[in-house]
């Protein structure tokens, strides 16, 4: 699990090859420096900037950025070395931001090879000082640990070298300096076969200007990385290369749907999505035709840059997800300014015994009025383009989908296929927002998941305002979670997903007839509490049995006909047949499982299980809550949104579903 980190607080590193990555609301310079036990740096040669990318143990990029890759070999750092840190600064010299306190937090993480996050850290509290000191590794007896740092300095590099004893600290600085400022290109190599991560590259957002608040529009945010940090050899000649893996983007992280940037203040979207990626790939070659001048380029689906079209598609997905997100919070920003400065208009009108009464007193409140209204009208016409490119790209990109990305009316899945390869995620459901109910933004998540999911079948209200009953609501739920284990099974490989059952009432069996009826599952649905007490000792076995074989380096030596793919258990009415050993083998499979290929789908009402107490609560937290109904309880606290949610069902008399799964069995009988 990810150790999140604050400032002074240390973690163990289990692993020497390492990526430090970085994301900030605006570029910023990143370097990496080696120190001696006292953490002194001897000399110019001892850091990594991008005047000099490539040190022993060490890589940094050659340019300023919103995001970055660091590459660290602590085998091969010098035997001096006693610590590696890690610096940002801004600029010097530029026309962007001179202090951290006016950009979003930065926030650093330490992944292995494989994607998977070590620790993180997001640098908070910074105000005046223009470089920090992120984090450091530092070897204590032998081993290697990481430090959450956040020491800031307002005299930039310069003062930040001095104090790490640098010699000719402000030469070194300068030199630093003017490296980003030439910006010296790098290329970009291609990426080895992608492999399963974890990327979670968060951003935070900055409230958005009125347009009389007399200050400027923040500067467009940045976007979780979709491509590796490719480059030289850290260690020079005799060096070896740490292997890097590729980063297509980021997924939703627990409760808020995604982190976009901060929103821009009125202006319009960029649609030609540039700003989607900071290392990229060539873009892909223009197939629309050129836009009239003064108007909008006209959108393509796979307009985003990436390594595939699926990528291109998950990259442009979210990247629309984000331009919502910023021209909505842009115009709130703005409404609430008008509100608030004809309030305070109108307060001043009253504060004035001459003004309360008689004309000059009505004129004053017209004239707060009428401004009100016409700051509102600004702001909606600004929405309103907005929303018009982004539903025009929405029509064209959502055809386009994949089967893994596209909704169950998709043609695409007319022409499905059982694939050969694991696609880079799956499609939830729909996200939307109340100012632009027309635009669906499909809700993508990574493969494998990397969290539980829970669809609530408790009494709800669907967002029309229409009441579902409790008995609707639940056969409703099990459908949600039918439609969404089905999908998971047709976008793996043949014999590469298992879904497991737990209804103990039998209360699920009509929903349940398509994956029963196909034979896709491993076994017919565990009943009664002897069926929950054997699927789940089955199942927590296996998660042991992987843990010790993967933590003891001995993966290879898992028993002949080991069952190796990914396993979905999901459980209706719960807790029903569950007994206190049964519930603590569920958290435990909720919170070991998915790091071992067990994966958990919770069809329940909470206040069902309350009879628990706060015992289960740590359950729920950890999964992913999903509603049968279109419901706004799917939080963004980078912006404030509350998205609604709807989920991803098959269409009413649709057979879709059947025939999916149809082939999909026939697949794993051909696989067996």
């Amino acid at each position: 699990m990810t150790a999140e980190l604050v400032r002074g607080q240390n973690h163990p590193l289990s692993q020497a090859r390492l990526e430090i990555r970085i994301s900030a609301g605006t570029p910023i310079v990143a370097v990496a420096a080696l120190g001696d036990e006292n953490g002194r740096i001897h000399g110019a040669e001892w850091v990594a900037h991008p005047g000099a990318p490539a040190q022993p143990g060490l890589e940094v990029p050659r340019q300023a950025a919103a995001d970055h890759r660091l590459a660290v070999d602590l085998d091969a750092v010098p035997e001096a070395v006693h610590r590696v840190s890690v610096l940002l600064a801004l600029p010097a010299g530029g026309t962007g931001p001179v202090r951290f306190g006016a950009v979003a937090a930065p926030f650093v993480a330490v992944t292995g090879l494989d994607g998977s996050e070590v620790a993180s850290y997001t640098i908070t509290g910074l105000e005046a000082e223009s470089a920090v000191v992120a984090l450091e590794l530092y070897r204590r007896q032998g081993a290697w640990k990481v430090r959450a740092v956040g020491q800031g300095y307002a005299g930039g590099l310069a003062e930040l070298l001095t104090d790490q004893q640098l010699p000719q600290a402000h030469q070194l600085a300068g030199s630093i300096n003017d490296a980003v400022s030439q910006g010296l290109a790098r290329s970009v190599q291609a990426p080895p076969p992608r492999t399963a991560d974890g990327d979670r590259s968060r951003q935070a957002a900055a409230p958005a200007l009125g347009p009389d608040q007399g200050g400027t529009a923040p500067q467009p945010g940045p976007v979780p990385p979709v491509s590796p940090y490719g480059g030289q050899t850290p260690g020079g000649p005799g060096q070896p290369a740490p292997q890097q893996p590729s980063y297509p983007g980021s997924a939703p992280d627990p409760d808020a749907v995604t982190q976009p940037s901060a929103p821009t203040a009125g202006g319009p979207i960029d649609y030609s999505h540039p700003h989607r990626q900071n290392a990229a790939p060539p873009p892909p070659p223009p197939t629309a035709p050129p836009a009239a001048p003064g108007r909008p380029a006209q959108p393509v689906a796979g307009d985003a840059t990436g390594w595939s079209m699926e990528e291109r598609l998950y990259n442009q997905v979210w990247g629309m997800f984000e331009d919502l997100a910023r021209t909505t919070a842009a115009y709130r920003s703005a409404v609430d300014f008008a509100e608030s400065r004809m309030d305070k208009e109108l307060e001043q009108v009253l504060s004035d015994p001459r003004s309360r009464i008689g004309g000059q007193g009505d004129a004053a409140r017209e004239a707060a009025r009428a401004r009100h209204s016409q700051l509102v009208a600004q702001a909606r016409e600004a929405l309103d383009r907005d929303l018009a490119q982004l539903a025009a790209e929405a029509d064209v990109v959502e055809p386009a989908l994949p089967p893994a990305y596209a909704r169950w009316d998709n043609p695409a899945w007319h022409a499905y296929r059982v694939p050969m390869e694991i696609p880079m995620a799956l499609r939830l459901g729909d996200l939307h927002l109340p100012e632009a109910d027309r635009i669906r933004i499909p809700m993508l998540v990574r493969l494998p998941l990397e969290r539980g999911l829970w669809i609530d079948s408790g009494p709800a209200g669907s967002s029309d305002g229409s009441f579902t009953d409790s008995h609707a609501v639940s056969r409703l739920a099990m459908e949600t979670a039918v439609a969404h284990a089905a999908r998971l099974l047709a976008v793996h490989p043949a014999g590469e997903f298992t879904v497991h059952v737990i209804d103990p009432a039998g209360s699920g069996a009509q929903p349940l007839a398509p994956l029963v009826q196909t034979g896709v599952l491993a076994a017919p649905p565990a009943l009664g509490a002897a069926g929950v007490a054997d699927v789940l000792g089955r199942l927590t076995q296996r998660v042991d049995l992987v843990q010790m074989a993967v933590r003891g380096g001995a993966a290879d030596s898992l028993p002949p006909g080991f069952d190796t793919s990914q396993q979905l258990l999901i459980v209706n009415d719960f807790p029903h047949g569950f007994d206190d050993r049964a519930v603590n083998q569920l958290r435990y499979l909720a919170d070991e499982g998915p790091a071992f290929g067990v994966h958990l789908m919770m069809v329940a009402d909470r206040e069902q299980s309350s009879g628990y107490g706060p015992l289960l609560d740590p359950l729920w937290r950890s999964l992913l809550r999903l509603t049968p109904v279109a419901d706004d309880h799917l939080a963004d606290p980078w912006v404030g949104h509350a998205w609604t949610y709807e989920p991803s069902l098959v269409p009413p008399g649709s057979q879709v579903l059947q025939q999916v799964l149809s082939q999909v069995a026939t697949a794993r009988t051909k696989f067996t």
